[in-house]
């Protein structure tokens, strides 16, 4: 529980008092619980605001407490990552580029991109939308542990993510996602469309990654995680109709 809390803490503004413990590599494994705590939360909110305006702004709420209980911590490493990353540029100058504070014109560009297809993915799910809401959070913070457990850190001196590199994560790491896998064999072929999108953009993400940096870091963990959620809203809503 007290690795729990930490997750929380380490990825939402949650309020829960000040952790008792400090163990960067046992929280972990939470990621999963915590993305399903969030979109637990985003659903409610979902469901209250649908009662008092239309789906199209409620998505745009939707987005925005995204941004909130998260405190833009994986659009920051979204912004930072399309800096340094996006481009011709060495791995040491892409490095350099993400560490520093101000944001560029691609970053800008990939967070409002980033946004606009969330809300776009969001606004048009029809069927299992609250489910949707919880699970996709949930899969989204799953694919973190895939980049620390195949990547090697790119700051050997420090950063974001440095504490929770080292040693290789063991396979009982992934033991929670297996709770967002399960639950969407609820959702019947959208669950298996769910869970193939989650293993493409993972696969793909951590592929690019490797060949373009051979490492990752902590801004790339968060983009990681907000180019996952933001097509994975996009392609469940998609309509096969």
């Amino acid at each position: 529980m007290k690795r729990l809390i930490a997750a929380l803490q380490f990825l939402t503004i949650i309020p829960l008092g000040k952790s008792a413990i400090y163990d960067p590599k046992g929280m972990v494994p939470f990621f999963p619980v915590v993305g399903i705590i969030i979109g637990g939360l985003l659903s409610i909110f979902d469901y209250i605001a649908l009662n008092f305006w239309p789906e199209p702004v409620t998505a745009i709420l939707d987005v925005v407490f995204l941004v909130v209980i998260t405190a833009a911590l994986h659009l920051d490493g979204l912004g930072d990552t399309a800096d340094g990353v996006l481009g011709h540029r060495s791995r040491e100058k892409a490095l350099m580029i993400m560490k520093d504070s101000r944001i560029g014109v691609m970053g800008l560009l990939a967070i409002v991109c980033g946004l606009a297809i969330k809300w776009g993915g969001i606004m048009h799910i029809s069927t299992h939308r609250t489910l949707l809401l919880v699970l996709i959070p949930a899969f989204a913070r799953s694919g973190m542990i895939f980049g620390i457990r195949f990547l090697k850190y790119g700051r050997p001196e420090g950063g974001t993510g440095y504490d929770v590199f080292g040693e290789p994560l063991k396979w009982s790491a992934f033991q929670w996602l297996l709770i967002p896998v399960i639950v969407s064999i609820f959702l019947g072929w959208k669950g298996i469309w769910l869970n193939l999108i989650f293993a493409v953009l993972t696969i793909t993400i951590i592929f690019y990654y490797k060949k373009r940096m051979g490492c990752i870091t902590g801004d790339m963990l968060g983009a990681m995680t907000e180019v996952t959620e933001s097509l994975l809203f996009l392609l469940v809503s998609i309509s096969f109709n």
